[in-house]
């Protein structure tokens, strides 16, 4: 590999960490609507004890949809953060411990077919289960403990579980369902993180070397 080549694959990894830099900016941004939406619906409902605590219900919908954004965002930053490790693993750590570029290992094949059949390293499911385990667990946990605590506190402090359950009536639906659709609710992003994380594991205990870049 000459000098223009290398300075080739410099140029490459400069513009593939800008590409990275990028895109986690937007992961950022979603993340802080998702948070300040969750803080005008606190507002909302805290505002006095009379408050409905139906605006930290609704915000869910509005977390829901700035997660999906965001695990989309998360597949194509991971893209270009991938293609970054990979030229850094095998190009520069090499080039600066051995001053050996390891040519015969055929990184550069692994490299030229991603970025010939472009394509996500992550699925959905296991985007969502990542961006859930980073941040919104504790977005969602907080929403959940705010509108409990709402039902237990205001407008004075519960006596009788039949009380709580008629502070969650949301017009004609039970207040016994829509605790039952809460819990399900969260329960269903819990079970998302933990399967990802043990989806990670595992594929990071079988994944050989050369094997890919995600």
């Amino acid at each position: 590999m000459n000098g223009a080549e290398i300075g080739a694959i410099a140029h490459l990894y400069r513009g593939e960490v800008y590409r990275s830099t990028m895109w986690r900016t937007r992961l950022d941004n979603t993340t802080n609507w998702a948070v300040v939406t969750l803080g005008v619906a606190l507002s909302i409902s805290y505002a006095s004890p009379d408050a409905s605590p139906l605006p930290l219900v609704l915000v869910g919908i509005l977390i829901i949809l700035f997660l999906m954004l965001e695990a989309r965002r998360y597949r194509y930053f991971n893209v270009w953060r991938a293609r970054a490790r990979w030229m850094e693993v095998n190009f520069y750590v090499p080039l600066l411990r051995d001053g050996d570029l390891r040519l015969e290992e055929n990184w550069q094949r692994t490299l030229a077919g991603d970025y010939e059949f472009p394509a996500y390293h992550v699925s959905s499911l296991a985007a969502i289960g990542r961006r859930i385990r980073r941040n919104y667990l504790w977005i969602l946990l907080i929403q959940t403990l705010a509108y409990v605590g709402k039902l237990v506190v205001h407008p004075f402090p519960v006596r009788t579980a039949e009380e709580l359950l008629l502070r969650a009536d949301i017009g004609p639906i039970p207040g016994a369902l829509v605790l039952l659709i809460g819990a399900v609710y969260l329960a269903s992003w819990v079970w998302i993180a933990l399967w990802s994380m043990r989806s990670d594991a595992a594929r990071t205990r079988i994944r050989s070397p050369g094997s890919s870049m995600g």
